[in-house]
């Protein structure tokens, strides 16, 4: 079975899906295998390798080898351009930033990585990322013009856009470490436009149980959290708490 069958198949069976987003240029890779050891204990259904800086080369491929040493889950990579590509992980969000004014991040990083994840035998699981306010990182690297959080409309249209591309994935990035998270209305209404066959993911600012839920009821099929793991002490705990919330 695919990684994209598999997490799909988790939203059918069990509700959202959790994904943890390990960053290598925030710890050493030992750190991270330690950390999605955690994680793995706690419910996670997956791990989300990359960052928007300095997650790139063997710093990657570092990490990814931790990892897959410390448990059994897959392995998503999660790169900010080509440079964020390594061998071992067993999938990639082969993903586009839709409202990028830098064509680097919409088409050119595709075309210099895809040789890449063709030579490494990675699965890839086409994705559109979608920036909303206020971006934090992912907005300021990938030069994103930023959708405003009181424009549903407008995350509507870009996400419809990916669908009609065939895109499988819709991501929805409030950025890493965001004081807000996505509003649930937006998420609402991207999810009844896009439809169920189309897996919306949410991310940025999400710190606790209460957070996920409401934004899994509102339509999220996968819930995306990474600085917070970062932040506590009791990893298991905090992963268990989001995915409770979420399932």
């Amino acid at each position: 079975m695919s990684v994209e069958e598999h997490l799909n198949q988790i939203v059918e069976k069990e509700g959202a899906v959790h994904l943890t987003l390990l960053d290598p240029d925030s710890q050493s890779p030992e750190i991270a295998g330690k950390i999605a050891k955690e994680a793995y204990l706690g419910g996670t259904d997956a791990i989300m390798v990359g960052g928007s800086t300095g997650a790139i080369g063997s710093t990657v491929e570092q990490t990814v080898q931790a990892i897959k040493s410390a448990c059994d889950l897959p392995v998503i990579l999660f790169p900010g351009n080509a440079a964020g590509l390594a061998p071992g992980a067993d999938a990639v969000f082969f993903m586009s930033l839709l409202n990028s004014r830098d064509v680097n991040y919409i088409t050119t990083n595709q075309a210099i990585g895809a040789p890449i994840v063709y030579k490494h035998n990675i699965e890839p699981i086409s994705m559109a990322y979608i920036v909303i306010e206020p971006g934090g990182a992912a907005g300021w690297v990938g030069d994103a013009r930023l959708i405003p959080r009181n424009s549903p409309k407008l995350a509507v249209a870009y996400s419809l856009a990916a669908k009609y591309l065939g895109m499988h994935y819709i991501y929805l990035e409030a950025g890493s470490g965001a004081e807000k998270p996505v509003p649930v209305e937006m998420i609402q209404a991207v999810k009844k436009a896009v439809g169920k066959s189309t897996k919306v993911i949410v991310g940025g600012g999400i710190r606790d149980g209460n957070t996920a839920k409401e934004r899994a009821k509102a339509g999220a099929d996968m819930i995306v959290t990474g600085t917070i793991v970062e932040q506590v002490d009791d990893v298991k705990g905090k992963i268990e708490e989001l995915v409770k919330a979420i399932k």
